[in-house]
Order: C-alpha cells, then sequence, then structure tokens
C-alpha cells in the first residue's frame, strides 16, 4: 500500500513538472487542477522554458517533499512524538508565511520550495509511517454479554 501511495506521489511529481510540455489537453488539465488547490501567482511560481509551472513553489517543495516522505516511511518504523515532528518541519514554512505576509523582506522562491520540502517529507512521513495497523498494540477482546437470566 505504502508503495502505490508513494507511485502516486512521485507520479504527480512527475506531471507537475511535465505540465508545460505535455499535449494541451493533457497539461490544461493539470493546469485546472493546479487552480483549485494553489493561487498560482505567477512571481510565486517556478518557470520551466519560459512556461509556468501549475502550483506555486510552496506546493511544488509540498509535492516534493511529500513524495520523498512517502518513500522513506517504509524505513522510518514507530514514530515517537509525530506530533512534535510534525510542527517542528512545519514551523519554517509557517515562519516564510508571517514573514511575507508582514511584508518585512520578499522571499525566493527557492526559500518557498526548500520550507514546502521539509513540511511535506516530514508530514507525509510521519502520517504513512503510522499507518502500519499490523504493528499496533492488538485491542483487547470484548467481553462477551452475561449470559441472560430465566425469568
Amino acid at each position: 500500500m505504502l508503495a502505490l501511495i508513494a507511485a502516486a506521489a512521485l507520479a504527480w511529481l512527475g506531471l507537475l513538472l511535465a505540465a508545460p510540455f505535455l499535449p494541451p489537453p493533457v497539461s490544461a488539465a493539470l493546469y485546472l487542477s493546479g487552480s483549485f488547490i494553489c493561487h498560482q501567482r505567477p512571481e510565486r511560481s517556478f518557470h520551466l522554458d519560459g512556461a509556468q509551472l501549475p502550483v506555486c513553489a510552496r506546493c511544488l517543495g509540498i509535492y516534493a517533499g511529500a513524495a520523498f516522505g512517502a518513500m522513506a516511511a517504509p524505513v522510518i518504523g514507530q514514530v515517537r512524538r509525530a506530533r512534535m515532528l510534525i510542527v517542528i518541519a512545519l514551523v519554517p514554512a509557517l515562519a516564510s508565511l508571517v514573514v511575507e505576509w508582514a511584508g518585512w523582506s520578499p522571499l525566493s522562491n527557492t526559500i518557498r520550495a526548500v520550507t514546502g520540502v521539509m513540511a511535506g517529507a516530514v508530514v507525509a512521513a510521519v502520517v504513512l509511517a503510522t499507518l502500519h495497523y499490523e504493528q499496533c498494540a492488538p485491542r483487547p477482546p470484548i467481553a462477551p454479554p452475561p449470559p441472560q437470566t430465566p425469568i
């Protein structure tokens, strides 16, 4: 199951990167899909061969990180303090948003992408690593109901 999720994440990342070069109907579908999940602002997006990608730099980073995290999840094993790891991974992306929104400094697309990679990789790896239900402690059996007393 994890291999299928990792393959899907890699396929999505590959499609996003290939979108400018695909046939127009496929490319249009990818850009339309990107419009539902991303603002697609040109100044915040990477461009390949002069064509803007379907998602912004931060979203592309998140998807790249998620693909990496999905591939890493099977080898990670049991994750301790999952919530803390996720919060720590999200801090750089949140800090970059605060810096941008406050107008303190313009950030490069590379910084946006790198913070997205960190967040996407850790969140995907932690979430997928915790989906190993067979490694969870078994639940105690439910006690049978007491026998009915005759009336």
